[in-house]
């Protein structure tokens, strides 16, 4: 099978735009923060105790209507630009897929971009609301240093897959575990944030740094409903690439299931998910006790893509590195 070189470039061109912009997007973030604190630090001190902000309304004066702040301006910007990444790192994959002519999910290389793509994704369906946008740069560091790894460790030139990998099998189980995974991204960042939120309430002192970028953060509850909304959609998929991987296998191995070490990372990481949603359902466990079983699930998955696949050998090293 011939590779197109040209639309093998493109891609990469593509997957390096794509990581330049979500970083450009994590830096407006990162300004509107520091905007954000430095008015609110300007507002005090300018406010005299029981007096108003300088520049405000007063009585018999007309003032035009406000302009929205810098950080808030800053914070639209991102968002937008946002979109342009998601759409760069779609176009990576579908160029990748056509300078092959096969299914773009043949080593590791391939799956992290597709997964960081479906983390992004899922980021813009379930966090579009502007309460979220304190969550997005908390959501882009883990994505950039994924992407940093699979652009430069990870990498693999355009090429054919292995034999066993030349099955029809291949986009059904892995695009979904793939998928799966960047769900389970997004979910285990709303549990660590949630449980960070928890040791930085509201009343935290305004001097406290941890306690201003908890500020920017979406309260506790939100967190912890975003963290169950989307593990509810990652496990049922996840759960569903397993169960493919099994029918794969016996048409492959000849059996359905024999421990082998992916196998068993992958069954590990769906009953800690599967324990998770019940912790959630059950008195007395919904907060922390839930939620670091989340986040023990994310850890899982993390240890599934790296060590099982770099470290241990097995059936299922498809790396793609030499």
């Amino acid at each position: 099978m011939s590779i197109d070189d040209t639309l093998a470039r493109y891609s990469d061109l593509a997957y390096e735009t794509a990581s330049a912009v979500y970083a450009l997007v994590l830096l407006l973030l990162i300004v509107q923060y520091a905007s954000a604190r430095a008015r609110q630090v300007t507002e005090r001190e300018l406010v005299p105790a029981g007096g108003v902000a300088a520049g405000s309304d007063t009585p018999g004066k007309i003032s035009e209507e406000p302009r929205a702040p810098l950080s808030e301006r800053l914070g639209n910007i991102a968002f937008s630009v946002l979109f342009v990444a998601v759409g760069l790192q779609i176009a990576s994959i579908v160029l990748r897929g056509f300078a092959t002519g096969r299914f773009p999910l043949g080593n590791m290389y391939e799956f992290v971009s597709m997964a960081t793509a479906a983390a992004a994704v899922v980021g813009l369906v379930f966090m579009r609301d502007q309460r979220y946008r304190g969550m997005w740069a908390f959501l882009l560091v883990p994505m950039l240093i994924l992407m940093f790894l699979a652009g430069t460790v990870l990498y693999s030139d355009a090429a054919p897959v292995v034999p066993a990998l030349q099955s029809f099998w291949l986009p059904l189980h892995v695009t979904i575990v793939s998928i799966g995974s960047g769900v389970f991204l997004v979910s285990g960042i709303a549990s660590l944030l949630f449980l960070y939120r928890l040791r930085q309430p509201e009343g935290a002192e305004s001097g406290n740094v941890l306690g201003a970028v908890a500020r920017r953060l979406p309260d506790a509850r939100t967190l912890d409903r975003l963290a169950y909304r989307t593990t509810i959609i990652g496990f049922p998929l996840f759960g569903a690439g397993v169960i493919l991987g099994a029918i794969w296998a016996e048409a492959a191995w000849g059996r359905f299931w024999g421990w082998d070490p992916k196998e068993t990372c992958s069954f590990i990481a769906w009953v800690l998910y599967a324990a998770y949603l019940h912790a959630r359902a059950t008195s007395g466990w919904r907060d922390t006790k839930a939620a670091w079983i989340n986040v023990a699930g994310f850890v899982a998955m993390l240890f599934n893509l790296f060590i099982i696949n770099l470290v241990v050998s097995g059936l299922h090293s498809y790396s793609g590195l030499t």
